[in-house]
């Protein structure tokens, strides 16, 4: 995860680095997916989610286009 200052500054990056754009999440929206992806990891009953459950999640945050497809490619 690489945090930029606008689009303008990761435009720059990308043509200093190159590689692939990925997804881009304003700061309010990773707060949104960190809520929703995190909510109990420190409760004693705990467990891993599904492949299907963190897909749920991911788009119950409007996380739905092809980069943020978990299904095997």
């Amino acid at each position: 995860m690489l945090f930029f200052r606008s689009e303008e500054h990761l435009e720059r990056w990308l043509q200093q680095h190159g590689g692939d754009r990925g997804a881009v999440l304003t700061l309010a929206d990773t707060w949104t997916l960190s809520k929703a992806w995190y909510p109990d990891r420190r409760h004693a009953g705990w467990r891993p989610r599904s492949i299907e459950q963190s897909q749920a999640v991911l788009e119950s945050v409007g996380l739905r286009d092809e980069f943020w497809s978990l299904a095997p490619r």
